[in-house]
């Protein structure tokens, strides 16, 4: 089974083209839903949130992510607790997705991870999609989100490795910025392609 790690930077699109190879049938395991799901799901990373960030708790006892996001990301030291707790669920959730393709037969499997680089995730890569957009177009489309601040996307951006960094390491690089039509070819092309490469 071949496994295709896909990243970029906050506000690079990955997200959107991720959602192409699932128009194109391949199975996608997206850790950032993965991160959202633990947060609201797990008992044991819940507690452990509780413990270190009690501020972040709202009234009804769940974790409130616009809390914690403001507290981590203008904090190294708490973020590096964060990544703590969530990085090692996050990585048995995608042993466990790696697994269960496996044994189901499946050909290709997408891993979208953000700090695939960052946390060592493109060494159990056959392929590394990049994607990227123009410096402009990602502040536009980041700064529209309502809830995230200047200051928390720019310690976003610090903690992420340099897109242009992320471009030298991929096999593919894809320009979000490019119309859906042409995308979707470029995804189709990369499937094709990868389906005849030798691993």
């Amino acid at each position: 089974m071949k496994v295709i790690g896909l990243t970029g930077s906050i506000g690079m699109g990955k997200s959107f083209v991720a959602n192409i190879f699932r128009e194109n049938n391949i199975e996608v395991f997206d850790a950032d839903a993965e991160i959202h799901a633990i947060l609201e799901n797990d008992i044991n990373a819940q507690e452990e949130i509780k413990k270190y960030f009690p501020e972040s708790i709202d009234k009804t006892g769940s974790v409130n992510r616009g809390k914690l996001g403001r507290i981590v990301f203008t904090n190294e030291e708490k973020l590096k607790i964060l990544e703590s707790i969530l990085h090692p669920i996050v990585k048995q959730r995608g042993d466990d997705f790696y697994q269960k393709s496996l044994n189901s037969g499946i050909d290709i499997i997408v891993q979208d991870i953000p700090l695939l680089f960052e946390t060592g995730a493109n060494k159990t890569c056959h392929f590394v999609i990049v994607v990227k957009a123009p410096g402009e177009i990602q502040d536009e489309r980041v700064l529209a989100r309502e809830n995230l601040t200047k200051e928390q996307y720019e310690q976003i951006k610090k903690i992420q490795l340099q897109s242009e960094e992320k471009e030298k390491l991929a096999d593919y690089v894809i320009d979000s910025n490019d119309s859906k039509e042409n995308i979707e070819k470029i995804v189709q092309n990369i499937i094709e392609d990868i389906k005849v490469k030798q691993i």
